[in-house]
């Protein structure tokens, strides 16, 4: 039975979105923008507090306190630090969170650093940490840099043809690596204090002078050791040792000098922000070392500090510079999708929606990168960013969503995206496509899969290689499409061909049972809300075998009070794991798949409609529940902003074709 509009649940759903709208509004910036929490990821702010150590830099006061809150706010019951906020102990994080909390003052009598200190020995140590753990706590002299598997600098120095060389690597790897390798060919190390002597003691079970820490190189707590060492690492690993104990002091300043023209490049080229929050600090720890470099690190303290996020359970370290370009978009469509069921959504919100297109238009990539090649990088004219222009590192995927909105918005806002500048981003998503027929994350592809064989961070998955992904292929096939109706015949046999192989890629990476797996949100949930959405768009027909399969899978897995709930073991296991609680943001992504692949069950709609009408709060927000984005396989990380845009949008869908339905009944 199909719900019309003399349903009660009709009106329900129209009073629910009118509220989200107007709490999507109130959430908007000054700038235009919207950005949320994107924390999570719990070895970010400990390295923020090493590099302040390593620098001789103080925190603020109020910082120091909400830091520690932060901290505690996320320790799990029996005293460990998960991976992310919400995750079961890790090694890596505990250790490094132990760490930073001592660095922040409090004293080894605390009792939650108590029950923390007593998990790290309970669980091996500090000498089971990841590898980056390690490194960071060979840069405070925690750790000898003897215990470490080697980071050659002279990797930089192979022929660029080489398929080893850094520059095939997936380029938050590399960038991240970049600045290793020349801390650790300086074996850069900050003198030890009396507070690093009394760290010696409490993070390893024996005197530090005792341990023999060569024998400990591959020593990982099971907790971080998601990837393993292959043999294949293994026998790289020894080889680079051979090496390093014979290494050519000439070869190695050559290597040196031309990380340090690299790290100074991407400093540039992102106005100091960088890639990521990681290689921001490590780029930073490296100026601390080099010659001259506290002239070179002055001036970068303040972009690095908007990194901070001061949230509802402390002070934490984004994810990233900040969200603002990818929630804007996302907030747009959802006010855009309340058009399409009469409720007025631009027409109620003009303001909003100028400023938002306004802050879309400004922070559209302009101009390509001087010497880019030289330093790696692809193309950047046309492209949207995850956060804002200065960051300066265009994305698939944000591209295609700006262009989307910049079509979408073309001639109903008072300062349209120019035509130049849309045919710009339509050029540079044309250019980004892999020879599979999908679409990566910043760039085309550019290393063989085995690469992964060597990935030496162990408690991460999938970051040698800049694969393409469900996602990332399907905002591209979205925005090629609706280009395709908004200019008609430009690049039109390009946009024919680039559609139909990014079509067979996601017919080609949907699994048996109808879904696909997601790898920037949990999981399959949200690769399915991608896979179904590209085909579609593609021209698949909605009684394609492959749509039909995605609807099955989302259906045989509604709760009882009508959500979904995934849980995000589900990305770490790479099976479906069912949270015990429906979740809204998923819930969303399933509603919205369902309306657009024409779901025959109008019931299972129905409730899922009310379940999001039945969780939203009295001002027009929904809750706070598990972290819904996801990196690397194993690393969850929040989108705040979700909560507040997903729900808007699949109710905004579901209830255009209730009225759509409604209206033909009448004639």
């Amino acid at each position: 039975m199909t719900t019309g509009s003399h349903d009660p649940l009709v009106p329900g759903v129209e009073k629910t979105l009118k509220l989200g709208l107007d709490n999507l509004s109130s959430l908007q910036t000054v700038s235009g923008s919207w950005c949320g929490d994107y924390g999570g990821p719990q070895f970010l702010l400990p390295m923020y507090v090493f590099l302040h150590r390593i620098a001789g830099r103080d925190i603020l006061e109020y910082r120091r306190g909400r830091m520690i809150e932060y901290f505690f706010n996320t320790q799990n019951p029996d005293g460990s630090l998960g991976i992310h906020a919400q995750g079961d102990g890790c090694m890596f994080t505990t250790v490094l969170g132990y760490t930073a909390l001592r660095l922040l003052g409090l004293s080894r009598a605390e009792e939650r650093l108590q029950r923390m200190r007593a998990w790290i020995l309970d669980n091996g140590t500090a000498l089971g940490a990841a590898p980056w753990g390690k490194f960071m706590l060979a840069l405070l002299d925690l750790y000898p840099y003897e215990g470490l598997n080697p980071i050659l600098p002279e990797l930089w120095l192979l022929p660029e043809s080489s398929p080893v060389h850094p520059s095939r690597l997936w380029c938050h790897t590399r960038q991240v690596y970049l600045p290793m390798a020349w801390l650790y060919g300086l074996k850069a190390k900050v003198p030890a204090d009396d507070l690093i002597r009394e760290l010696r003691k409490e993070i390893y079970d024996r005197p530090y002078h005792e341990i023999r820490f060569h024998g400990h190189r591959d020593t990982v707590a099971d907790t971080d050791n998601y990837k393993p060492a292959g043999s294949l690492l293994k026998a790289v690993n020894l080889a680079m040792l051979a090496y390093e104990k014979t290494h050519s002091r000439h070869i190695r300043e050559r290597a040196m000098a031309l990380i340090l023209r690299h790290v100074d490049y991407e400093d540039r080229a992102t106005s100091r922000a960088n890639l990521g929050p990681v290689n921001a600090v490590l780029n930073r720890v490296c100026h601390c070392f080099r010659p001259g470099g506290k002239e070179i690190l002055e001036p970068g303290w303040d972009m690095l500090d908007r990194y901070l996020w001061d949230g509802h359970d402390g002070m934490k370290m984004n994810g990233y510079l900040s969200t603002e370009v990818w929630d804007t978009v996302f907030s747009l469509q959802a006010i855009l999708a309340c058009d399409e069921c009469d409720l007025a959504g631009v027409g109620s919100h003009r303001d909003t929606v100028e400023k938002a297109h306004d802050f879309l238009r400004e922070n559209q990539i302009v101009d390509d990168l001087p010497d880019s090649e030289a330093f790696y990088r692809h193309q950047s004219k046309g492209g949207w960013p995850f956060c804002s222009r200065e960051h300066g590192w265009p994305i698939t995927d944000c591209t295609s969503e700006g262009l989307r909105i910049a079509m979408a918005l073309d001639g109903s806002v008072v300062k349209p995206v120019s035509v130049d500048r849309m045919h710009d981003a339509i050029r540079l998503i044309l250019s980004f496509q892999n020879e599979d027929g999908g679409w990566s994350t910043y760039e085309k592809r550019r290393g063989g899969l085995w690469l992964e064989q060597l990935n030496p961070s162990l408690v991460f998955g999938d970051i040698m290689v800049d694969i393409s992904y469900p996602e990332c292929t399907s905002a591209c096939i979205q925005a090629l499409v609706e280009a395709r109706g908004h200019f008609p015949n430009l690049y039109e046999d390009r946009i024919q061909r680039a559609v139909e192989d990014g079509v067979r890629f996601l017919r080609a990476s949907q699994r048996p049972d109808g879904s696909w797996e997601g790898s920037w949100g949990v999981c399959f949930t949200y690769g399915t809300w991608f896979g179904v959405s590209g085909l579609l768009a593609g021209g698949v027909p909605r009684d394609d075998p492959a749509i039909l399969q995605a609807v099955g899978f989302l259906l045989a897995r509604q709760k009882q009070d009508g959500g979904w709930g995934e849980h995000h073991l589900s990305c770490s296991e790479r099976r479906y794991v069912e949270h015990a609680q429906s979740q809204v943001v998923m819930t969303s992504w399933a509603l919205s798949t369902l309306v657009r692949a024409g779901c025959g069950d109008d019931v299972a709609m129905a409730r899922a409609a009310r379940f999001l009408v039945g969780t939203q709060s009295p001002v027009g927000s929904w809750p706070r529940e598990a972290l819904a984005g996801v990196f690397n396989r194993t690393c969850l990380i929040n989108y705040d902003n979700y909560r507040h845009y997903f729900p808007v949008l699949a109710m905004a869908e579901w209830l255009a074709v209730q009225k759509r339905t409604s209206a033909i009944r009448k004639v």
